[in-house]
């Protein structure tokens, strides 16, 4: 007796459905796990666990494949878990934005020793800001933010420009599909009056944060690129403590930063937006 086997031609196939694939729960869970100890800079196993709500079972067998092909390290001393070596590798392959701050960051650099604060260039995910290039203020009391660093968009200047920078219809889903944090007594959650603040942004071509993000901290944005022209969504921003803020704030300060914008944009070979 001999098995047969049916060959199925592409003919008789049944049609593929047109509905996306569900997303692989293990994967979405390591992915997770990756980004949790990425912005902790490392962590226990029972943090992982309570903090993620993994069961223990499903989170030892996840860090122990991470750990094994190089995605995360675990220290010896400690236990706790960082980031591998692998993390480092890809990260260092990544250039999807190394013309905009190749072209950005002497610009950017300038423009916080003309105006003596920190000066910020960020690109949007999801609905939080990106931080991909940093020029601190030379003074001792600024901002202390770091390239890579992720901020809800919702409460910063910078992320009501890159909010105003996509389709409206795209932002209001955004807001809508996370929980908005109150961050300060001045923070909108209020996904309508979020809309009008990001439609006023895309109008007057700058977003400000007074004091919406951190108390006593204040910032003014301009959008640099789009999707349109480079396929990235990127703006720029100044922040500074509301002491050293003038009476002309944030007017003051839209002049030299679209100044800037307009610079990096020729610096990349753009047209003026």
């Amino acid at each position: 007796m001999t098995d047969s086997v049916t060959t199925r031609t592409a003919d008789t196939a049944p049609p593929r459905s047109s509905r996306p694939a569900p997303p692989v729960k293990s994967a979405s869970r390591a992915f997770e796990l990756i980004d949790f100890i990425a912005e902790r800079g490392s962590a226990s196993f029972v943090e992982i666990v309570d903090d993620l709500g993994l069961p223990r079972s499903s989170a030892h067998g996840l860090l122990q494949t991470l750990v094994g092909s190089g995605w995360l390290a675990q220290r010896h001393d400690s236990k706790r878990y960082t980031l591998g070596l692998h993390a480092w590798q890809v990260g260092q392959r990544y250039d999807g934005h190394h013309l905009l701050t190749e072209c950005a960051k002497p610009i950017m650099d300038a423009l916080a020793i003309e105006t003596g604060e920190t000066v910020q260039l960020a690109r949007l995910d999801g609905v939080e800001n990106v931080y991909i290039a940093i020029s601190p203020s030379p003074h001792p009391m600024r901002l202390a933010s770091t390239v890579g660093m992720r901020l809800h968009a919702h409460a910063t200047g910078i992320g009501k420009v890159l909010l105003a920078s996509i389709d409206p219809a795209d932002a209001e889903q955004r807001l809508h599909s996370v929980a908005l944090p109150r961050l300060t007594e001045r923070t909108v959650t209020e996904v309508p009056e979020l809309m009008k603040l990001i439609e006023h942004a895309r109008y007057t071509g700058f977003a400000v944060d007074d004091e919406e993000f951190i108390a006593d901290c204040r910032c003014v944005a301009v959008p640099v690129t789009s999707e349109r022209d480079t396929g990235i969504v990127s703006a720029l921003s100044i922040t500074m403590p509301k002491s050293r803020t003038d009476e002309g704030w944030p007017y003051s300060l839209y002049a030299p930063l679209d100044r800037a914008a307009r610079a990096i944009r020729e610096a990349m070979g753009l047209a003026a937006d």
